[in-house]
């Protein structure tokens, strides 16, 4: 009898695409949760297999060989083919999915995240849940590069790439949070422009002709509340980013001049994970109702119909 030729495991495929993403073998490990001398273990079992080099060893930067660059596609495609091929499993019998990726964005983690797990948990009773939680551009390149399997997050100005579907969840205002009894002139407090979120508010008061001075710049809305609330300064939130700090102390006023405004989504791999991107979001919306919408319109009944929820029909 003939030997076997060595055979290539899905496990050393997702390995070799992980790396030709990531642009380096310990980023690649980091990303998957393993070590690097794993990762350069499948690596060579792969190239073994298919008996040729993938990965430029020599190369500085990182630098995938021309055999690498065509196989690439291929080991793409089988990721896909094995994503949809689970979504097929979890749509005939949803008890038996065993895993689900979820990224959060941080305004939803308090509250509205553990409700929903809760939830999924108590039905979906043999699957494994790992929650990443974020900002919305560090869980959207999850999403693309497979490390998620949905993205709760802001929808950036320029849309999302080809090849992914989008559930519309929420849409809701920017707003000026003050504190209570203090002068109008003190210093602004900027979220950090090192997010979506950050760079959206900068471009809106540089529209405005708003050049307002920041010694701070922070990316937590609890520590930039405490701020406002102790008297140190302004910022600009949304109501959702408001419910990670108590009302006291607080005043919420409407953004002069033009309006602003941002849309949170649900979004997977188009075809990914069959029906249960929608299902999830059905859910969500409900939460998003009751935990942020009807506390922020008791709370300031004049944000009106700027703030809410936003259905399957609004693509």
């Amino acid at each position: 009898m003939p030997p076997q030729p060595p055979r290539v495991s899905l496990w050393a495929v997702e390995v070799f695409t992980a790396t030709a993403e990531e642009g380096a073998i310990t980023a690649a490990a980091r990303r998957l949760g393993v070590s690097a001398p794993t990762v350069s273990q499948q690596l060579a079992a792969l190239e073994t297999a298919l008996g040729a080099e993938l990965v430029d060893r020599s190369a500085r930067p990182f630098a995938l060989t021309v055999a690498g660059q065509g196989f690439l596609p291929h080991a793409e495609a089988m990721l896909e083919a094995l994503a949809q091929g689970r979504a097929g499993v979890a749509l005939a019998d949803p008890s038996g999915l065993t895993s689900f990726r979820l990224g959060m964005i941080e305004d939803f983690e308090a509250e509205v995240t553990p409700e929903l797990l809760a939830g999924m948990a108590s039905e979906l009773t043999q699957c494994r849940f790992e929650l990443e939680t974020g900002p919305s551009h560090r869980l959207l390149s999850l999403l693309e590069t497979r490390g998620l399997d949905v993205a709760v997050a802001a929808l950036p100005e320029n849309g999302l790439p080809d090849g992914t579907e989008l559930h519309p969840l929420l849409q809701e205002p920017f707003l000026v949070v003050r504190p209570e009894n203090a002068p109008r002139d003190l210093p602004f407090i900027h979220y950090s422009e090192r997010t979506l979120m950050g760079r959206q508010i900068a471009a809106h008061l540089a529209r405005e002709g708003h050049a307002p001075g920041h010694r701070l710049a922070l990316d937590s809305y609890p520590a930039i509340l405490a701020l406002v609330a102790a008297g140190q300064g302004w910022t600009i939130l949304t109501p959702s980013g408001v419910r990670h700090a108590p009302r006291a102390g607080l005043v919420l006023e409407p953004l002069p001049g033009a309006p602003l405004s941002r849309r949170i989504v649900l979004a997977a791999r188009a075809g990914g994970m069959g029906g249960l991107p929608g299902q999830v979001a059905e859910r969500l919306r409900g939460l998003l109702a009751a935990r942020v919408v009807t506390p922020a319109l008791r709370d300031a009944p004049w944000l009106g119909d700027t703030l809410r929820i936003e259905g399957a029909d609004q693509v």
